[in-house]
């Protein structure tokens, strides 16, 4: 079973390490919102370029992105025959009843699965360089605004913080799970897809007694320790921006402005 990385950060003093985890994360998004205004290769090529160059900085091997990228290669193969199969345009190259593939449809694909990669390419990369905590500080702090309509910022960032940091240990408890039920003979393999999804169900019930016994342990703990929730509470981690933070904000800048040239071109 693949692990996702969602969740694990990896320590380091590169570049991007370095940067205000708010910066990292608007970024983050902002480039996942330009990936879609890519029309054409050259775009895409710069994007893969650029994209590169961050892995580059972050100093974290290629081979991490990759494995954020094949827990999911189905739903993008699936994504990419959809293209292929039912857009039309162009050269016809093969054609049988409501099914063809054109040129138009064979470039989509392309495109798709480039666009898909490149999301979860800088999403892994988010995540790799930034502790799950300092995620959750960087939502707090980019929420603010909402405390004037009411919204319960602490709470929601609590919530996110709990959630990214318990992801990795609850992919830990199925794998454990699922390795105790092989020693007991089951092949999770074995079979179509429909027999291969009822045998995942006998995981869901253990994987559920440990998530709320877990639950349940991190509130007694939480209590036993005091906690109270609220905007008078202080912080251990104060968030700056630095002068990387602004170098950052520039390249994508820069990295807009170019996607936008090659674009109209």
């Amino acid at each position: 079973m693949d692990k996702l990385l969602l969740g694990r950060y990896i320590p380091g003093h590169s570049w991007i390490h370095q940067l205000d985890p708010r910066t990292k994360l608007m970024a983050s998004f902002y480039y996942i919102g330009i990936v879609f205004l890519a029309n054409n290769w050259q775009t895409y090529l710069m994007m893969f370029v650029a994209t590169l160059f961050m892995i580059w900085l972050s100093g974290i091997r290629i081979g991490f992105f990759l494995r954020g990228v094949r827990p999911l290669i189905w739903l993008i193969l699936f994504t990419v025959a959809l293209q292929v199969l039912f857009v039309r345009g162009g050269m016809v190259y093969w054609h049988w009843g409501w099914l063809w593939i054109t040129k138009l449809g064979l470039i989509n694909g392309a495109f798709i699965f480039v666009r898909f990669v490149l999301i979860i390419f800088m999403s892994t990369l988010l995540t790799l360089t930034t502790q799950p905590l300092s995620l959750a500080d960087a939502v707090e702090s980019l929420l603010k605004p909402l405390r004037v309509i009411r919204v319960p910022v602490t709470e929601l960032a609590l919530v996110l913080q709990i959630a990214l940091r318990f992801v990795p240990t609850l992919m830990d408890q199925t794998t454990k799970i699922m390795n105790a039920q092989r020693a007991r003979g089951v092949d999770f393999g074995e079979g179509n897809i429909f027999q291969q999804m009822k045998a995942v169900v006998p995981l869901l019930i253990p994987l559920f007694v440990s998530s709320f016994t877990t639950a349940d342990e991190l509130a007694t703990a939480m209590e036993a320790r005091g906690y109270q929730g609220g905007d008078d509470r202080t912080k251990y981690r104060i968030l700056r921006y630095h002068q990387r933070d602004w170098i950052a904000a520039a390249g994508m800048a820069v990295l807009t402005g170019l996607l936008l040239l090659l674009r109209a071109y």
